[in-house]
């Protein structure tokens, strides 16, 4: 396959994924070969095996992140501090993308960003939704999953003091009955005595909003 070919094939693709490509005259040997010189060339850049992008001279789309964390690897939810700040709980702006996956843990490091899987297993896979931007769908974990999630992989204790590090704001997007459910399915004590204190915490946080 010619370049411009290549270019005119793949041109409204986010992002460029081998086996999709084949079929037809093209042969796995051939596109791979072709992958190598262009990635050599600057025309692509390799995200992992198997998923290519076209470089900032070719591309005419915008990829969407959690569709590219989505497509890095299959089964994954974006969780923890990455999701609470897609839902403006924390006010920082977090760099690393972390997922939440059955498969095993691993990190992608590329133009986009840095991705981080974390591996779960497979009765603890739930608590997310699709989110959509220009076609482009990922998967986000709600809310209290994310907080949940984060102490569950973190091993963190919680109390007043790592909350108020942790800098909770608009916690009214926090559905506290949820949070205490959610928590429940893990059936881990120490999960469910830090959706109580989250939730105690929260409900101090709102009396004390209301007496200012």
């Amino acid at each position: 396959m010619k370049w411009d070919d290549f270019v005119n094939t793949v041109k409204d693709l986010p992002v460029i994924e081998v086996d999709n490509l084949l079929g037809g005259d093209i042969l796995p040997d051939d596109i791979r070969v072709q992958l190598s010189r262009w990635q050599r060339a600057g025309k692509v850049l390799q995200l992992r095996r198997g998923i290519y992008l076209l470089s900032s001279a070719y591309r005419k789309i915008e990829v969407y992140e959690p569709y590219l964390a989505a497509c890095l690897k299959r089964p994954s939810y974006i969780s923890l501090e990455k999701a609470l700040e897609f839902h403006n709980l924390i006010p920082e702006a977090v760099s690393v993308f972390t997922s939440i996956t059955t498969k095993r843990a691993v990190v992608f490091k590329n133009e986009l960003g840095v991705f981080d899987y974390r591996h779960i297993k497979n009765t603890l896979f739930w608590g997310y939704d699709s989110v959509t931007v220009n076609k482009q769908t990922g998967y986000m974990a709600c809310p209290e999953k994310a907080l949940l999630d984060l102490i569950y992989l973190r091993q963190v204790k919680v109390n007043r003091a790592y909350l108020e590090e942790l800098r909770l704001e608009n916690v009214e997007k926090i559905n506290l009955d949820k949070l205490l459910e959610m928590a429940d399915k893990f059936k881990k004590p120490k999960l469910i005595k830090a959706a109580k204190v989250i939730k105690k915490y929260i409900i101090l946080s709102k009396n004390q909003e209301k007496v200012l």
